[in-house]
């Protein structure tokens, strides 16, 4: 990945050292031994384990897997532009393979970010601090495994040795809760000026996010796709742990709803639970590439002048009432210099000047909301600007890049009140955060709402996947998805080098 090249090296010094899970772009002789890595800067691993982080940036791999399979995000074919082997129509229409790229990547880096964690809580002089930070980070790449692939390659410490045994998603989320509730007692509590690294409150985030989903976890993997029950007791541990993050009184919701992805929003925001700090002009940046959440869909007569890729879908888009404030905006120092709105970009597109743009072959640049994405033209599909690109450094802005925030928390405690019979306090949740959007109050209440809820709050932040295999939405036809897909497809294949490295791997039913 190309965001790795300023931390390749002590990565890959790392992972030769041993520990290495399942990463291909390895020899696989690394993959099955473990040597003593106490010569290893444990500051440096965990560091680099840290920087890892940074894979989730790409518009690819990871993210790819998140958003292109759901309801909200696709990635027209647009002439010779973006067509890449049909790899981004596969995913928006469950066609991938266990040999698709961002499959593959997914999984490597994934495996890589694990095993720089394993190095830290392996190592002997490592501090408690340090195994405990550590630990958070390989719960969290944990959690993104077995929620994408069903699956984890987990090395048994109690004897590094022997090949990574399987675990399978109700062991992983077991192993999961168990480690976060050890470790907890040991992170430092947020303080504002430190949500790039684990705390007590990130901890509590990620417990809360696996409980939401043990009914999923939990599931036979000959149907993963369910029907689901939910346990009002993993419901109860949701709320309890909502109520603890809250209590901290470090976060609230922003009242201007930009602000949590604005090139200051380490400032700005009140909601940044867990992220990656991000400094402006920084060349690496800890491996983040925040830009690329513009590039990939701003087109080239736009400022910044972007990819022209990924678009939303129209009925996404239509589910949002015209005065909520997530829908758009104009920012101060974006809009007045460039034309570049915030949230969605629908129809006639204008420069700062208020002058209607083209496209480049002369053609207004008007964003449509349908079309055909193998065959789609330059100005075709509804644009999203989530993360507030400066247009004094495009390339290396100070935007923190956020993967937990305390909106998502509001919205899991309701979520969880709601599935535990509590539907009257789901719905004052619901209704508060509806009224700092500038939405009016809904009158009752379904899951269905709830999901809805989510789609707007969080919008291409990479979690739209995960909420509708939940909801149980996630195979149903979308735009340009004409038909149901097989429930097999809620998990994504084993590569299938993987299962050939390690054969206590097993590939996922319908593979």
């Amino acid at each position: 990945m190309k965001n790795f090249k300023n931390i390749l090296y002590p990565s890959l010094l790392t992972l030769a050292m041993g520990g290495a899970i399942g990463c291909t772009n390895l020899d696989d002789a690394v993959l099955d031994r473990l040597t003593n890595a106490s010569s290893i800067s444990p500051d440096l691993t965990l560091k680099s384990a840290y920087q890892s982080l940074g894979t989730f940036t790409d518009q690819a791999a990871i993210y790819a897997l998140t958003e292109h399979p759901s309801d909200e995000m696709q990635g027209p074919t647009r002439g010779a532009d973006w067509d890449d082997n049909g790899r981004w129509r596969n995913l928006h229409t469950h066609t991938w393979t266990n040999q698709s790229d961002d499959v593959l990547a997914a999984w490597n880096n994934l495996n890589r970010g694990h095993a720089l964690a394993n190095e830290v809580i392996n190592n002997a002089k490592s501090t408690a601090k340090q195994k405990a930070e550590a630990t958070y980070l390989r719960a969290f790449y944990m959690f993104y495994t077995t929620d994408l692939f069903g699956q984890v390659a987990f090395r048994d410490p109690a004897n590094p040795g022997a090949l990574p045994k399987a675990l399978s998603r109700k062991d992983a989320a077991a192993q999961i809760i168990s480690d976060l509730n050890a470790i907890i007692p040991s992170l430092d509590n947020a303080t504002g000026a430190n949500a790039g690294t684990a705390t007590k409150e990130a901890a509590r985030f990620l417990l809360a996010k696996v409980y939401l989903n043990k009914a999923v976890y939990d599931q036979d993997p000959a149907s993963p796709a369910g029907p689901f029950t939910f346990a009002k007791a993993d419901m109860d541990q949701v709320v309890s742990l909502a109520d603890a993050i809250t209590g901290s009184g470090k976060f609230s919701l922003t009242a201007s709803y930009f602000d949590n992805f604005h090139f200051e929003n380490s400032s700005r925001s009140k909601e940044l639970i867990f992220v990656i700090q991000n400094e402006k002009g920084a060349s690496n940046n800890n491996g983040s590439s925040v830009r690329n959440r513009y590039y990939m869909t701003t087109h080239y007569n736009q400022v910044p002048s972007g990819w022209n890729g990924f678009t939303t879908l129209s009925d996404f888009y239509n589910s949002f009432e015209k005065t909520d404030s997530r829908l758009g905006a104009a920012v101060t120092g974006l809009t007045d210099k460039s034309g570049l709105r915030a949230g969605f970009l629908a129809g006639q597109q204008f420069d700062q000047n208020g002058a209607a743009l083209n496209d480049r072959s002369g053609k207004p640049l008007s964003f449509t909301a349908k079309y055909d994405f193998k065959v789609a033209s330059e100005a075709d599909g509804i644009r999203v600007i989530k993360y507030i690109p400066d247009l004094s450094d495009i390339d290396s802005p100070a935007n923190d890049y956020v993967f937990f925030r305390y909106a998502d928390v509001l919205l899991m405690k309701a979520e969880a009140l709601f599935r535990g019979g509590n539907t009257a306090g789901a719905l004052t949740i619901i209704n508060d955060l509806r009224k700092t959007r500038g939405v009016a109050a809904l009158a009752a209440l379904t899951a269905n709402d709830i999901l809805a809820e989510r789609g707007r709050e969080l919008y291409w932040e990479g979690w739209r996947r995960n909420d509708q295999i939940r909801f149980g939405t996630f195979a149903n036809p979308v735009d340009n998805r004409t038909t149901a897909s097989p429930a097999y497809r809620v998990v994504f294949p084993i590569p299938q080098r993987e299962l050939e490295i390690n054969p206590n791997l097993k590939q996922n039913v319908g593979y």
